[in-house]
């Protein structure tokens, strides 16, 4: 297909586990004569969870890139000015512990898709990952799946989504039926509420065929209600349409496409369609939708960064091929023949062989190859432009969140914030031959998960690693033991604890020595007081009235944002403390840059000790589904766990129960809920924040 970047769509498919993401896509795939079979998630034949961990556990693991084209079919196809568009798809994870793969990849997306479980509703990873598309301002529409399922409830997911992720949903199809085959009104189709149509998906040929004819007189009544709502609502966007109504002239489908999409460009509401990706019915709307309310790479706004050579002077680029060259590496596939670099284009065009620059880093780059990304395959292309998603292969400095752009005209775009890792396990080397290969493998995994860390403490040769969840390290270590073939001991996972300070101090470091001959002096006045939970790790400030010298202001400066990234009095990291330099003393001979760094690291060491410690531990938002019946053992079972119950209610037949607990409690905790409810009961859990740990365990480690 040639280049036009109007036809473009970036997209990601995002939702709770198990909600049917991969479905959905492996669905549209098929439909757009991508793969000539459906795979199926349980069988692990998907195209985009084609690693083994992924086919054997059913989960999404990675998030894979897909591209493919798209021929509208809607019976309102007519009024698009083109028909046929190119669609850069993304699947991501629905686990919590992968939520990085989801953050990287919405913060490179023009559009999302989010996909809703028409039983289960808006769930805890559904307000995750709509929060996370709230904060990149990506518009999106709502796709409510398992529509065949027993329990299946349009009009209630469809509350929930406007109550619980406080938008504007606006139903531009609904349901004809719901529930499986033998219920006697199954769910059978979708009634188009543009053009006023019924579509069917007859089972001989998957769905791929879809009929289209009049609605049943029997459902006209509901389709005009639902009809009505739509109208009612575009008409606060549309003077037009605002007349046509009052004048109650029949309102074109051409505009009510025009009206939904810029409603939906400018985030004023979220058009919601329904349907069963598994049975095949409702997924060709989704796409037409896609190429109909989603935006372009053309739709969004100019990017914007900073100017490395203007003292980083705010600066844009806008989505045309004409402009310099810009783009972000978003992900990394690690490789020990070659990393592969996901890269979204923003601006400009790159072509294989040329040479570009990181910006952050102020370091040259080759780009010797150019890949299209199809899931595991890849197709060599020469040349790129604006709109676009690239592999690279041949980037040597660049990590997640590196900015690559023109030599000539630098630009450094904001870079993707990971969320803190919240649980570690120590790992071992079975020898020293082995030490040397897992130093190789951890670091080449660090690059590619941005969220995963490894440290290796001098003393004891154990390597700790750290991760997102219990999953997360459990996917880590198979990798380990299967993949690379490592010979290493593996410990169980334990909490990756936090420090911080019990009160406010004003404290005095001073420097009285003598370095090769030399006597230094300095004194430094500081006060370090908590920050607040929302601070960042540690804030160093400084008051307006200091006194001190630019240099020695700025020696100091650094040594206290240096021991502020460090540990704190356990060797646990220090957060949530804020440092202010108040001032401080000189001497006309003696007083230095280095004496003034002494002082520093004086007043930082005696502020830690004079302001108490405490410890801090990971809590975990906890929601459990359960049946009724099994809800005074659940509930009694997360108290003994330190829990808070914030908020109980129901959900079709089911209890949903809320919690926050702390994460040093909650190991193995699925498998002791499952005991507990006779397999009945599910949950999820997310990183909340982090707490004040009790006294007996802060003992534990004086």
């Amino acid at each position: 297909m040639p280049y036009d970047i109007a036809a473009i769509r970036n997209i990601g498919i995002i939702a709770h586990i198990d909600a049917g993401k991969t479905t959905v896509t492996e669905r549209m795939l098929y439909y757009a004569h991508f793969t000539h079979r459906v795979g199926e998630v349980d069988k692990g034949t998907t195209v985009t969870d084609f690693d083994p961990e992924e086919q054997q556990r059913g989960i999404t693991i990675q998030s894979a890139c897909v591209c493919f084209e798209w021929d509208v079919q809607a019976p309102w196809a007519a009024s698009l000015p083109r028909r046929k568009i190119r669609i850069n798809l993304i699947d991501t994870p629905g686990h919590v512990d992968f939520t990085a793969e989801v953050e990287r990849s919405l913060r490179v997306l023009d559009g999302g898709v989010v996909v809703f479980s028409a039983r289960e509703g808006v769930e805890a990873q559904s307000e995750t990952v709509w929060r996370q598309a709230d904060k990149y301002r990506v518009p999106r529409i709502a796709f409510i799946n398992k529509m065949d399922r027993e329990g299946a409830d349009f009009e209630g997911t469809y509350n929930e989504i406007r109550d619980r992720l406080n938008c504007t949903p606006l139903a531009v199809n609904i349901p004809l039926g719901s529930g499986p085959p033998h219920f006697p009104e199954a769910f059978r189709g979708i009634i188009d509420l543009v053009s006023m149509k019924l579509l069917s998906f007859p089972k001989e040929n998957r769905g791929e065929q879809i009929v289209v004819g009049e609605i049943p007189p029997e459902e006209l009544p509901r389709a005009r209600q639902w009809r009505g709502r739509l109208l009612d609502q575009l008409s606060l966007y549309s003077d037009e349409l605002t007349e046509l109504l009052l004048t109650e002239a029949e309102v074109p489908d051409a505009l009510i496409v025009r009206v939904l999409r810029q409603a939906a460009l400018h985030h004023m509401i979220v058009p919601v369609l329904c349907g069963s990706a598994l049975d095949g019915i409702g997924v060709q709307p989704v796409l037409d939708a896609v190429a109909a309310y989603l935006p372009g790479p053309a739709d969004v706004p100019p990017v914007e960064g900073t100017d490395p050579k203007r003292k980083n002077a705010k600066t844009s680029r806008k989505p045309d091929p004409s402009e310099p060259f810009c783009g972000l590496v978003f992900k990394i596939q690690a490789d020990r023949h070659g990393d592969l670099h996901y890269v979204r284009v923003y601006s400009g065009r790159l072509k294989a062989n040329s040479r570009v620059l990181n910006a952050g880093k102020d370091k040259k780059e080759n780009v010797p190859q150019l890949w299209r990304i199809q899931a595991d395959r890849r197709e060599q292309v020469e040349e790129v432009a604006a709109g676009e998603i690239v592999g690279i292969i041949g980037l040597r400095s660049a990590v997640t969140g590196d900015t690559i752009c023109s030599t000539q005209d630098p630009i450094v775009l904001e870079a993707i914030e990971f969320p803190e890792t919240v649980i570690s396990m120590a790992i071992e080397p079975e020898s020293s031959a082995e030490r040397k290969k897992l130093a190789e493998v951890l670091e080449m995994m660090k690059r590619q998960d941005p969220t995963f860390r490894a440290q290796e403490n001098a003393e004891t040769g154990q390597t700790l690693i750290s991760g997102m969840g219990e999953l997360h390290l459990e996917v880590i270590k198979h990798r380990l033991l299967r993949d690379y073939r490592l010979n290493v001991r593996v410990h169980k996972p334990r909490v990756s604890y936090r420090e911080t300070i019990e009160r406010a101090v004003e404290v005095v470091g001073e420097c009285h020595r003598n370095l090769s001959g030399q006597q230094l002096w300095a004194k430094l006045r500081i006060r370090m007081e908590p920050g607040g939970p929302a601070a960042k790790p540690v804030v160093v400030l400084v008051a307006p009235d200091h006194g001190l010298p630019e240099a020695y202001l700025a020696a100091a400066l650094e040594v206290l944002s240096e021991l502020g990234q460090g540990g704190g009095s356990l060797g646990f990291p220090l957060m949530q403390a804020r440092v202010t330099i108040l001032g401080g003393e000189t001497h006309e001979t003696e007083s230095n840059e280095t004496a003034f760094r002494f002082a520093a690291g004086d007043a930082f060491n005696k502020a830690l000790r004079e302001a108490g410690i405490v410890l801090l531990e990971p809590i975990m938002r906890i929601e459990v589904t359960l049946p009724e019946e099994h809800l005074g053992d659940i509930m009694g079972d997360l108290q003994q766990r330190r829990a808070i119950i914030t908020r109980t209610h129901q959900r079709g037949r089911n209890t949903v129960i809320e919690a926050q607990a702390p994460l040093a409690n909650l190991f193995g905790y699925s498998s002791a809920m499952r005991g507990l409810s006779q397999g009945r009961a599910s949950c999820t859990m997310e990183p909340h924040s982090y707490g004040p740990a009790p006294p007996e365990v802060l003992q534990s480690f004086l």
